[in-house]
Order: C-alpha cells, then sequence, then structure tokens
C-alpha cells in the first residue's frame, strides 16, 4: 500500500484557497465600488454614537463653511441673470438695438434657460462623476467671464450668443448646491439651508436694484449703461470663483477644515438620511429607475408650472412697475420691497415647513397670495391713481420663489441613491427651464400696460400647483404604507422612527431605542440604494 506524498497533497489545498481568497477580494472590490464613499470612511458601515454636543459643533462649522460659499455665489447668479431685466430699464433695448414690438426681447430672457436646459443631461453627469467643489469653482469662474464678454455685445445676435453660454455656466450651480446640502446635511435641517440660498434672489431684488440705481448714473463716452453693469457684475463674480475652488470642500470625507473624528461624525449623522453622501459612480439602473418614477414626474409638473410665473415676472418685473407710470429710477426703487418679500416668503415657508415637518399644507399656502396678486393686476385700471394698489397687487406676486426650494427640498429628501439623486435633479432643472423659457413669451412689450395674457396664464398655474400638491400626496402616503408592509413581510417593524426629521437631541434619543428595539434600520443608509429599493427609506410630505 502506497502513503501519499504530502507536497502532493498540500499544493492543490494552497492554489484552491488563493483562488478562494482572490474571488473574494474581487467581489469585495466589485461590492465596495457600488457603495456610497462614506462607507469606506465609516469601516464598512460600523455604527458610532454621535451626542448631541459633538452633532451640534460639527454643524456648525458645517454651516460656518458651506453656507457662506452657498449664499454668495447664489445671489451673484441671481444677479447676473437679472442684469438683463435691469439693464431694460436703462436703455438696453433702445442701444442694442432690440424690436420692442417683436419678441427678441422675450428670447433674451428665454435663452438662457434654453442653454439650461440642454446642459442638465451632462451637468447630472459630472456632478456624479466629479469632485463637486472643484467642479463648481470651474464653472463660477466660466459664467462671470461671459458676462464680462456681454459688455461688447452691442446686438441682438451678439446677447443672444453670450446669454446662451451664460445659461450654459450656470446650468450647474444651483443643481450642484441642492447636491451639497443633501450630502451635508439631515433632512430636517435640508429645507432652511436650501431656502437660506434660494433666499438670495430676494437680496438680489434689494441690493441688485441699489447697484444698478448707482451704475445707471455712471456716465460714460465710450459705455452704455447696459454695458457697464454687464462688466461690473461679470469682474466682481471672476474674483469670487477663485475662493470657490479653493475653499468649496468636495465632500464631508474629504474637508480639510475637518478632523478625522469630525468627519467621521459628519457621515455618521447623515445615516438615517437612508440616502448616502456621494459614490463618484454612474449607475444605469437609477437612470431608469427616476425616469419611471411617478414622483420625479410630479415634482417635474410643479416646477414647470412655478417655473412659468417666474420666468415671465424676473424678466418683465420692472417693466411692469414702469407701465404703473413711474420713471425708471423709481422703477428700480419700486422693485426693492419685491426682493424682501421675496425673503420673507422664502425663509419663512423654509422655516414653517421644518416646524411643521409637512411641505405640502405650506406649498399650498404660498400660492394663495400670488393669486390674490394677479386677481388684482388683472381687475385694476392702469390710471395713477390706482398706483398704490397695483404695487400691493405686484407685491403679492413676489410670494412665489418660497415655491421652488421647497420643491426641490421635497423632491431631495424623497429620492435616495446618488445617481437617482442626481438625475432626478436634473430632471426637474429642465422642466424648471422650460417654465423659464416659456415665461418671457407670455409678456411681449406690446401688450404693456395690462400683459393681460401672462396674468390669465401665471393665475391658472398656481391653481395648477396646488392641484399637484395634493396628488404628490397622496402618492408619497401609498408608497409609505409599501414599504412599511415589506419591512411586515421580512420580519422588521412596520412603523419606524424617521430620526433625520427629528432635533439634534431626539435624534440621539430616539437612536438608541432604534438601535435596541428595531435591529437593521439603517443598514443600507450608505449601500448607494434608491429610496425604492431600500425599505428602511421613509418618505415625508
Amino acid at each position: 500500500m502506497s502513503t501519499a506524498d504530502p507536497s502532493n497533497i498540500i499544493e492543490p489545498q494552497v492554489c484552491k484557497n488563493e483562488v478562494d481568497t482572490i474571488e473574494t477580494v474581487q467581489k469585495q472590490a466589485e461590492s465596495k465600488r457600488g457603495r456610497d464613499k462614506a462607507a469606506e470612511l465609516l469601516n464598512a458601515n460600523e455604527r458610532l454614537y454621535v451626542s448631541p454636543e459633538d452633532n451640534k459643533h460639527v454643524l456648525r462649522k458645517i454651516d460656518l463653511t458651506i453656507l457662506p460659499i452657498l449664499l454668495i455665489v447664489y445671489c451673484l447668479q441671481s444677479l447676473d441673470k437679472t442684469t438683463l431685466s435691469y439693464a431694460s430699464v436703462f436703455g438696453l433695448i433702445e442701444d442694442a438695438n432690440i424690436n420692442p414690438k417683436s419678441d427678441e426681447y422675450s428670447w433674451l430672457g428665454s435663452i438662457v434657460y434654453i442653454a439650461q436646459l440642454v446642459m442638465q443631461p451632462l451637468v447630472a453627469l459630472l456632478l456624479v462623476k466629479l469632485p463637486i467643489g472643484k467642479f463648481t469653482g470651474v464653472m463660477v469662474f466660466l459664467w462671470g467671464a461671459i458676462l464680462c464678454c456681454m459688455t461688447a455685445a452691442t446686438s441682438f445676435s451678439g446677447l443672444m450668443v453670450t446669454r446662451f453660454l451664460l445659461g450654459a455656466f450656470e446650468a450647474a450651480v444651483a443643481p450642484a448646491f441642492i447636491a451639497v446640502v443633501q450630502m451635508w446635511y439631515r433632512r430636517s435641517e435640508q429645507t432652511n439651508r436650501n431656502a437660506a440660498w434660494y433666499a438670495m434672489l430676494g437680496v438680489v431684488n434689494i441690493l441688485g436694484s441699489l447697484l444698478t440705481y448707482g451704475l445707471g448714473h455712471i456716465a460714460s463716452a465710450h459705455l452704455y449703461s447696459y454695458q457697464i453693469i454687464f462688466l461690473f457684475c461679470g469682474l466682481l463674480t471672476v474674483v469670487v470663483s477663485v475662493f470657490v475652488f479653493i475653499f468649496m470642500p468636495d465632500s464631508p470625507m474629504e474637508a480639510k477644515f475637518l478632523s478625522h473624528d469630525e468627519k467621521l461624525i459628519a457621515v455618521e449623522r447623515l445615516r438615517m438620511n437612508q440616502m448616502g453622501v456621494a459614490s463618484r459612480v454612474w449607475k444605469w439602473g437609477h437612470v431608469m429607475e427616476a425616469f419611471l418614477d411617478l414622483k420625479t414626474w410630479l415634482w417635474f409638473s410643479m416646477l414647470t408650472a412655478v417655473s412659468i410665473p417666474s420666468g415671465g415676472i424676473s424678466t418683465f418685473g420692472p417693466l411692469i412697475i414702469k407701465a404703473f407710470g413711474f420713471s425708471k429710477f423709481a422703477t428700480i426703487l419700486f422693485n426693492m420691497p419685491f426682493g424682501l418679500i421675496q425673503m420673507i416668503a422664502t425663509l419663512g415657508g423654509a422655516w414653517l415647513a421644518t416646524k411643521q415637518k409637512k411641505k405640502s399644507p405650506v406649498l399650498i399656502l404660498l400660492c394663495v397670495p400670488p393669486i390674490i396678486g394677479i386677481i388684482i393686476l388683472m381687475v385694476v385700471g392702469r390710471e395713477k391713481k390706482h398706483r398704490a394698489v397695483l404695487l400691493v397687487g405686484y407685491y403679492l406676486t413676489s410670494f412665489y420663489p418660497g415655491i421652488s426650494p421647497l420643491i426641490y427640498s421635497w423632491s431631495g429628501q424623497n429620492t435616495g441613491g446618488d445617481t437617482k439623486r442626481k438625475v432626478t435633479t436634473g430632471i426637474l432643472f429642465i422642466g424648471a427651464s422650460a417654465g423659464n423659457i416659456i415665461g418671457p413669451h407670455l409678456f411681449t412689450p406690446a401688450e404693456a400696460p395690462h400683459y393681460s395674457r401672462g396674468l390669465r396664464s401665471n393665475l391658472a398655474l398656481f391653481v395648477t400647483i396646488a392641484v399637484l400638491v395634493v396628488l404628490a400626496t397622496a402618492w408619497i402616503k401609498i408608497l409609505n404604507r409599501r414599504h412599511a408592509a415589506t419591512r411586515t413581510q421580512m420580519g422588521k417593524a412596520a412603523k419606524i422612527v424617521d430620526l433625520s426629521m427629528e432635533t439634534s437631541r431626539q435624534m440621539m434619543d430616539a437612536d438608541e431605542a432604534v438601535n435596541a428595539e428595531v435591529g437593521g434600520v439603517g443598514e443600507k443608509a450608505f449601500d448607494d440604494e434608491t429610496d425604492l429599493k431600500n425599505e428602511d427609506f421613509i418618505y415625508v410630505f
């Protein structure tokens, strides 16, 4: 009886072990590639306890670093886009030979949004693949440079080309900011932060009015007033872009202003968002789900509906006031309260939605003042004795900017998966761009002073928004019931606490209860799963 050589037995075993090890490593690598980058920082889903004090400390550092950048850049973007309406009061239509009886001026308002619409698919891809801080800094520089170049545009064709390029480079800013807020803040914190940078529209209507009032008084033998406005705003944007590129972090995992322990806290406190942070991996399955998700198209319809009045009023607002019988300088000054009310509506709406933990009732509430204001503008004559009443009606319409950031927050808080979030945001901005393209064409200078067609259309649209909000709320409730049924089938609790919508102290107490009683909640938080495929995802309305 022969005995086997030990080497002949051990050798195949070693080879088999090596093969198993290689296969295991490959599977782990593939698994990591599909997960969120935050999972790597947290050592493959290892949980950390975040005390209320640590949470407050890290949140304060985030606010002091991230928010100023968002506020300043969006203020400049809003200013740069609205320079057209200010310039129109200071002779742009005459000096650039724009035909006042045609829709050329309306096209100058629309072309920016045509460019943004065209760019959104590329923006969605780049926001997933590229470091968001550096990408944003480059885009800010490019649009500032283009605005400087608008100084050389002295004809309709020249203005159309430069306005198109301006819109193309501006297209990434607002989607990037929504992604930044989702990346850094808990769901309970997102609404107020989105509203903060969006409220810069109101700041622009105040400061922009004062700025152009001053610039409009500059007498130059070489430049028209509108060219001075373009040049000043463009140079200011270029300077700010340098600071954005240097100081805007790409993600919590790469933030230089946070220590290693603070990075862990910054990421862990986002777990119960069930949304992840950033994956840098483009997933076509997420793209498909975004397009097939009914929620996407409800929010798309809302954004389109509110952006049509936005496009018309932002382009023709100063001209509407001028039609009340005011001089060009008085028109600019009377546009300032419009901005103040915008800020109140935007920040107040966000505060109320956060306090109530519901957005749908607040959205319907914000539709009421514009409806009343438009009715006033439609029925009151344009005689000088009615100017005070007409101004009240115009100012009531300025509540509409509070609607858009709530819709963006509502969408962001109800969408899981990095690629799906970026694609959904892109689709929403396509709707917003389409609305802003349509809006200016409902108003034409030839219809002054009543602008009846535009006002009738805007009235119908605000009513439509309220109806769409009711439909979206009903659908979200259905989705929550479906997830509860799935959790029951998997042996989990049907009803779980939505920790992401709680305050700091409540969050910590609830977190302990969840860890103790409802095991498994939050396991998929950094798996880069979509909201429809993550049974722990709680939809908010």
